[in-house]
């Protein structure tokens, strides 16, 4: 299966061009855009504040296009994006059909756009139904992922929307529209609390399952590292994807990797990102032998 990173811990240090570029030469054959500088959030007040980050601005189509440019130079697409979050913040709202917009304009085929954690499937499927019709016309998939709460009377997480396998089916279902899919957290459903598992989540959504993050934790909190390197049993995961027949990218959000080596320079930036295509190659060579 092909392989893809996110660009945004490579981004914060040397912006989206060069994230873009180190990606392609550290061996992935995708990359996913984070959009998270399109709606910056002030998370003391949960409101979207101003900046002057492109896509925030009137420039964001030629930034876009610019980015899809960059990746097609050096032998990589984009195969999927995230839009800003979280959705409950009334903010951002107004940026979602301008991330599906930017997706199109990319390249990526989906754009992974979170529930409200605190609604119910019937209540996000509202949202996901005003977009779906400019999804549509751009191309571009909407997939929605398995979230979590945290819990103020225990060191767990606690439900939320799609954090349970049987509520992410029921997301899917109460939109039931071929441009609605799931894309499922790895670390996330592997949080204690949530009664779930990666296991259990892939083959509860089957064919609805297109688009993954990847990433490792401690099985408790959601500390998005790198593969291999806290507590969650790959072998499951690769046996799980196996026997459903997912056949979508291997897309890492393993977002806090590279800041936790203290990665600096672009030498430092790119042995983080070479690091991480290993782990990929790893699970994927585990796919094909589960």
């Amino acid at each position: 299966m092909k392989a893809s990173t996110e660009i945004w811990s490579s981004a914060k240090i040397l912006g989206e061009e060069k994230a873009i570029e180190l990606i392609a030469r550290a061996g992935f054959d995708a990359w996913d855009f984070s959009m998270f500088e399109m709606a910056r959030i002030d998370w003391r007040t949960y409101t979207v504040i101003d900046n002057h980050h492109p896509l925030n601005g009137a420039d964001y189509v030629a930034f876009a296009k610019r980015l899809r440019q960059i990746g097609e130079d050096n032998g990589i697409h984009c195969n999927q994006s995230h839009a800003p979050f979280p959705s409950l913040v009334p903010g951002v709202k107004s940026y979602l059909k301008r991330a599906i917009e930017c997706t199109a304009i990319a390249g990526g085929k989906i754009c992974i756009i979170h529930p409200d954690n605190n609604q119910s499937a019937e209540q996000n499927a509202e949202l996901y139904f005003e977009l779906l019709p400019f999804a549509k016309e751009h191309g571009v998939k909407i997939a929605t992922e398995n979230m979590w709460n945290w819990r103020k009377d225990a060191p767990t997480a606690s439900s939320a929307a799609c954090s349970h396998h049987d509520d992410f089916l029921k997301h899917i279902l109460a939109v039931n529209d071929p441009y609605f899919v799931a894309c499922l957290d790895i670390g996330h459903a592997e949080m204690a609390g949530l009664d779930t598992s990666v296991y259990q989540m892939a083959h509860t959504l089957g064919s609805h399952l297109q688009a993954l993050h990847i990433h490792d934790n401690d099985k408790l909190h959601d500390s998005h590292q790198i593969p291999f390197s806290m507590n969650i049993d790959w072998e499951m995961v690769a046996k799980a994807l196996k026997e459903i027949g997912y056949s979508g990218y291997l897309t890492l959000e393993a977002d806090q990797y590279i800041g936790s080596t203290g990665a600096k320079t672009e030498e430092e930036v790119l042995k983080a990102l070479i690091e991480l295509r290993a782990s990929i190659t790893r699970l994927d060579e585990m796919i094909k032998n589960a």
